[in-house]
C-alpha cells in the first residue's frame, strides 16, 4: 500500500520526512497542504489530518503519524533502512536528532520565514537578528563536529544527516551561506552525491513562485 505524506515543498520538517521516505525506497505519494492558505488551521485539517496543525503528517493504512523526527524513525523501523545507522549507534542518532529540532531547525524554520514569508513592512528585525544569532551557533557546532567526518554519526548517512540538512538546501536568504561553513558545505556535497537524493522543491509540491 502506498504510504502518503502530508507536506509542502517549503517546509524543511516535511522535507526531512520525505527525503528518508525516498532514500528508504519507499512506495509514497505526497498530498499537499496549502499551510500558506490556511489549510492546516482548518477545522477539518484539524480534526481528521493532525491536531496540531502542522505538517507533515504521514499516513500508513489506519495509521496517521505526524512529527518529522517520528516520521523518520517509524519508516527506517518499517523498512529496516540503513538510514537507521549502526545498532550501537541509535542513541546517537537520536542524540542528533533532538539536538537539530531544538537547536538548528527550529530558529532556521522560523527565521527563514520571517524573513521570506512575511510581508516586508511586517518583519520583526530584532527578532530575526536574535535568532540568527542562536542559528550561526548552532551552525558552529555541527561545522566543528563534522570536521574530520563525512556523516554525523558512524560512516555512512543516517537520520541524524537528513534532520540537520532539512532546512540548510533552500534558497531563500535567512543568514546561511554554505562558503562560510567549509566543513558544513562538503558534508552538503556529499548529501547531494547520494543515489536518489533530491531537493526539497523537486521533492514535493509547493514552491514560493505559486503564490507569486
Amino acid at each position: 500500500m502506498t504510504m502518503q505524506l502530508y507536506c509542502f515543498g517549503e517546509s524543511g520538517n516535511c522535507y526531512k520526512a520525505a527525503l528518508t521516505l525516498e532514500l528508504s525506497g519507499v512506495d509514497w505519494a505526497p498530498v499537499y497542504v496549502d499551510f500558506f492558505g490556511g489549510e492546516a488551521r482548518s477545522e477539518a485539517y484539524l480534526r481528521k489530518v493532525n491536531a496540531m496543525g502542522e505538517a507533515p503528517v504521514l499516513k500508513d493504512g489506519d495509521l496517521m503519524l505526524t512529527q518529522s523526527g517520528a516520521i523518520q524513525q517509524y519508516v527506517i523501523d518499517k523498512t529496516g533502512s540503513p538510514l537507521g545507522g549502526r545498532a550501537e549507534d541509535r542513541y546517537e542518532i537520536l542524540r542528533w536528532v533532538l539536538w537539530d529540532n531544538h537547536k538548528m531547525s527550529s530558529q532556521a524554520g522560523v527565521v527563514r520565514f520571517l524573513m521570506n514569508f512575511l510581508p516586508e513592512e511586517k518583519r520583526p528585525q530584532e527578532a530575526i537578528r536574535f535568532l540568527q544569532g542562536r542559528l550561526m551557533a548552532a551552525l558552529k557546532t555541527l561545522d566543528t563536529h563534522l570536521q574530520g567526518r563525512d556523516w554525523i554519526v558512524g560512516d555512512g548517512m543516517t537520520a541524524a544527516d537528513i534532520c540537520a540538512c532539512g532546512y540548510l538546501f533552500y534558497p531563500e536568504p535567512f543568514g546561511f551561506d554554505r562558503a562560510d561553513w567549509p566543513h558544513i558545505d562538503a558534508w552538503l556535497n556529499r548529501i547531494e552525491a547520494v543515489p536518489g537524493w533530491k531537493h526539497p522543491y523537486d521533492l514535493m509540491p509547493g514552491h514560493p513562485s505559486d503564490r507569486a
